[in-house]
């Protein structure tokens, strides 16, 4: 019996396999005594579901059951029986019981009560073992893989752009700095400056805050790619929305126009959202459940219309409205929202930066779908975008969804060598940073496009949490570098 394999219990569950003798292991979650029996809820994380494991005291004595409480680990060995209970089909009459670890249930933080989500990003080390958090990174790698299917299935190739890089795609100038020169001794240039030619790469270095520009390289080579790694933003902001350390999924296509670059865009969101639905429905009921339970407890005017679960089929059962930065703003403005200053930031002219409440007026109140927004003013966005004829406007869109506000942006990419070479001037990047960015616009440049998915944004959207803390396993925020 000892030697029987490990079975998971999702399989289990799902499998329905009364009078099998299998082996399982697992976290206990919660036990009790009841008539003479006990009751431990064993889970493995393959599923939100336990298993509920049933051992007579008789049979294995006091001893064993004293260094089982709440977070131990057990090896359980048994028969598959029909539940008694109500909650579960099946459940597994115990055999025999092997603790694997025990958790001291004085100093093993995750009773079983209700934690804040505050204090869970505390135990960032131990919170995938509740529900809630394993739920989410479930989810987590179900959309990290469709991201992948979906572009696969596509013919997309998948470009692993540096995490090392000597340029800013932005030009925000928010970067991280990689060096292994000496901080208390720094070498110092002729000009009083620091001498990076003495450090690793002879050259000042970043974390990248985007594979964008390398991604372009490739889409001139191999038509269609994109990119899904971590990126790295210094900002000092200690929002809900924000983290220095993220996910960012950015395809770039050669012979994309806006238009086809917004119906990309469309359909990889719809394909998520429905893989989701299709794949998840245990964990996002669960989380469905979460969130209106929060609900509850925020005022009436800030409570969402829609539950987790109709805002995930609103998205794919609807074609999102298109309309230009001109247009919206006009919506904006004559809207009584405006007129009655309920927006933090009034809409007074044309040229204004969009922000999140602004994005969520035009999705939840005025088109009840979601927004795809084109032709932004070129001052408002970065370097790279293709100026309309306007001359005003870039050829810029973002999507905007429900409870989110912007969760892609992207761009037809400036493919004209002079006006990209004027563009880079303006705004202050040096040349010989870029030079092998317009090296592409001066041999066999091409029309093309790309956007960017913040990996996390679409995690916040399809599980229904507020803060993007709690939908990354190990958040890296101002003054947080833990675990």
């Amino acid at each position: 019996m000892k030697d029987l394999k490990r079975t998971k219990i999702k399989h289990l569950l799902q499998e329905n396999e009364v009078g099998q003798t299998v082996n399982i292991k697992g976290w206990v979650r919660t036990k009790r005594d009841s008539k003479n029996v006990v009751f431990i809820a064993l889970n493995d994380g393959s599923v939100i579901h336990n298993m509920q494991v049933v051992a007579d005291p008789n049979r294995f004595g006091e001893e064993l059951f004293k260094s089982i409480h709440t977070g131990a680990c057990l090896s359980v060995t048994g028969e598959i029986t029909p539940s008694q209970g109500s909650g579960q089909k099946v459940e597994l009459a115990a055999a025999q019981i092997e603790v694997l670890g025990t958790a001291d249930p004085e100093q093993y933080p995750l009773q079983p009560k209700k934690h804040s989500l505050e204090f869970l990003r505390e135990i960032a080390h131990l919170r995938p073992r509740t529900n809630t958090f394993s739920a989410i990174l479930r989810v987590r790698h179900a959309m990290a893989y469709a991201v992948h299917k979906f572009f696969n299935d596509k013919g997309f190739f998948y470009l692993h752009t540096p995490i090392i890089t000597g340029s800013d795609a932005e030009g925000a100038g928010e970067m991280f700095r990689v060096t292994t020169l000496d901080l208390h001794n720094l070498p110092k240039n002729e000009q009083g400056g620091i001498d990076f030619t003495q450090d690793f790469f002879e050259k000042e270095t970043n974390l990248t805050v985007s594979g964008q520009l390398e991604g372009e390289l490739g889409a001139m080579a191999l038509s269609e790619i994109y990119t899904f790694g971590p990126t790295f933003r210094a900002e000092n902001s200690n929002t809900t929305r924000h983290l220095a350390e993220f996910w960012m999924i950015e395809p770039e296509m050669a012979f994309y126009d806006i238009n086809d670059n917004m119906d990309l865009a469309e359909e990889m969101l719809k394909y998520l959202v429905q893989y989701a639905l299709d794949n998840c429905m245990e964990d996002l009921e669960f989380l469905n459940q979460r969130a209106l339970e929060e609900e509850k407890n925020k005022k009436q005017e800030e409570r969402s219309e829609m539950s987790l679960l109709e805002r995930l089929r609103f998205v794919v059962e609807n074609d999102f409205q298109r309309l230009t930065y001109t247009e919206a703003i006009d919506i904006l403005k004559n809207s009584n929202h405006n007129k009655k200053k309920k927006f933090q930031f009034l809409i007074e002219a044309w040229g204004a930066d969009l922000q999140s409440e602004h994005e969520r007026y035009l999705v939840e109140k005025h088109f009840k779908k979601p927004v795809i927004l084109t032709n932004y003013p070129k001052e408002i966005k970065s370097f790279y975008m293709r100026e309309n004829e306007d001359g005003k406007t870039v050829a810029a869109m973002d999507i905007l969804f429900p409870g989110i506000g912007e969760i892609v942006g992207g761009s037809q990419r400036e493919e004209r060598y002079e006006k990209l070479k004027q563009r880079v001037q303006e705004i202050g990047i040096k040349e010989e940073q870029v030079w092998w960015y317009l090296d592409t616009r001066k041999f066999g440049t091409a029309p093309h496009s790309g956007f960017g998915l913040g990996f996390e944004r679409m995690i916040l959207f399809i599980t229904g949490m507020g803060n993007i803390r709690d939908v990354i396993p190990f958040p890296r925020t101002p003054g947080n570098a833990e675990f």
